[in-house]
């Protein structure tokens, strides 16, 4: 099959020729197998998925929330791509891939394409490529595109810019009300979900939340974040959530916000491939480590060496790259 065939089959609904295009574009190919990544890019284009994003800490329930909302958008009958990225061994470079298992309600369902990403060493909560993962499966006709990060810490919010809404995910338990307050992940979420909501503790982590959102002054037509309680597990609360991802939307929609959403998404796609690319040519020499390791030179000598500094890396051009 030559690629606009595989392309077609894709958009058409074969897993094997959308699973041929995703590993192509994360593995960046140049023709191998007969598919070259920018040529999938040229001829995957278009799309209006709605993109959304969920993040929590490990131990929330995101992938059994996952599951929930797919079954609840194809009822609707919405086809559904999600993209569950795990963290990789930095040991190995592997990684267990485990968020499909709890989605395997699914996984016969021809109206839902489900994609473990390794995040192949990068931080932020996402592997590099996937906000071209997510720009391929809305090319090819997916309605909803979902994004499910590692489980992430406070500072790990890359995902706001690559979502047009984000849902932070939290539990009973996971933290006392001065959690709610700090800067960080917090910040970043369009809907706050507290799942597990059926057991001890659910309506105060309700009212933290509350409580923190009554400090933050908002002008008229800001957006509000609600708060949603649900039993992922048992599908509760689904419909309420789903209904406040619909609204978000409709906001979005409403003058040039969704338009501003996806040039930031765009922006931090190709972030993303600067810093990857950026990593692949710039090495570090084991006798460069070792010079530091023994008090020989700096760290910051070291990276500048590393650079091939010239003296022109405060120059802004220099530090948008970085």
């Amino acid at each position: 099959m030559g690629l606009p065939d595989i392309v077609a089959a894709a958009r058409a609904g074969d897993r094997r020729a959308t699973a041929r295009l995703l590993t192509a574009v994360e593995n960046q190919t140049n023709g191998e197998n007969g598919i070259d990544a920018s040529e999938v890019a040229r001829l995957v284009t278009g799309g209006d998925a709605l993109i959304v994003g969920l993040t929590g800490s490990p131990g929330v329930g995101k992938s059994t929330l996952v599951s929930a909302l797919i079954a609840a958008w194809r009822e609707a009958g919405l086809r559904v791509g999600v993209l569950a990225v795990d963290p990789s061994s930095p040991f190995s470079g592997g990684a267990i891939l485990g968020d499909r298992v709890r989605m395997a309600d699914h996984a016969l369902d021809d109206g839902v394409y489900i994609r473990s990403v390794a995040t192949r060493g990068h931080l932020g909560g996402l592997a590099a490529t996937t906000g071209a993962g997510v720009r391929l499966l809305e090319g090819l006709g997916f309605d909803v595109v979902v994004v499910e990060t590692v489980g992430v810490g406070q500072a790990e919010v890359e995902i706001a810019s690559l979502a047009d809404t984000t849902l932070l995910l939290l539990a009973p338990g996971m933290g006392d009300g001065i959690q709610a307050v700090k800067a960080g992940v917090v910040e970043i979420a369009d809907v706050y979900v507290v799942n597990k909501a059926d057991r001890p503790g659910a309506d105060g982590a309700v009212r933290d939340l509350k409580a923190m959102m009554s400090l933050v002054r908002r002008e008229p037509g800001e957006w509000r974040q609600p708060v949603c309680t649900t039993v992922a597990a048992e599908s509760k609360g689904i419909d309420d959530l789903v209904a406040a991802i619909g609204k978000h939307r409709d906001w979005l929609a409403e003058g040039d916000r969704l338009a501003l959403k996806r040039r930031q998404r765009a922006a931090a796609e190709i972030r993303a491939r600067v810093d990857a690319a950026l990593r692949e040519r710039y090495k570090v020499p084991e006798a460069l480590a070792e010079a530091v390791a023994d008090g020989e030179t700096d760290v910051a000598s070291a990276a500048r060496s590393v650079l091939g500094d010239t003296g022109q890396t405060s120059s802004p051009s220099h530090r948008a790259a970085s």
